[in-house]
């Protein structure tokens, strides 16, 4: 499965993507998620981990990440590590504009079993629409809070 979401946020791309990189705001602003704890010590960078508890088509789904890229402000690659639902997923910030930014992301993954790759299709436009409606909380969330 292949999903994406492109935003623009009325904020500073430095603060966005500080936002977005730390995994413990997820249960913020991503439907779905339960908790998110770091097991590796800051600051953030390659080989950061961390685990994430999530619900997902009335599934729990534990899994642990690795931070794959690193590009302070700019790119954060993670990847699951163990999982029953693996993902890679690829966020980028980048200025647009007087204290504005543009937001991407591209999530590639999919559900183990048997059964559940049958349901693929069915999983696949049900997570679009989760991402777009995350990425649209993001949006209100970041916008909606002041500068520090």
């Amino acid at each position: 499965m292949r999903m994406s979401a492109e935003r623009t946020v009325a904020r500073p791309a430095e603060e966005v993507f500080a936002f977005f990189a730390d995994a413990t705001n997820n249960p913020v602003w991503q439907s779905g998620m339960v908790s998110c704890t770091w097991t590796s010590p800051p600051p953030i960078s390659v080989g950061s981990t961390y685990e994430q508890r999530a619900r997902f088509m009335g599934r729990d789904i534990v899994s642990t990440f690795v931070v794959k890229t690193f590009d302070p402000g700019r790119l954060i690659e993670i990847e699951t590590i163990e999982s029953t639902f693996p993902i890679r997923v690829v966020r980028r910030v980048e200025p647009a504009g007087e204290g504005s930014s543009r937001v991407s992301a591209d999530i590639s993954g999919g559900p183990e079993g048997r059964l559940l790759r049958l349901l693929e299709p069915l999983l696949a436009r049900r997570a679009q629409r989760s991402v777009d409606a995350d990425y649209d909380r993001l949006v209100q969330l970041l916008e909606s809070t002041k500068s520090a």
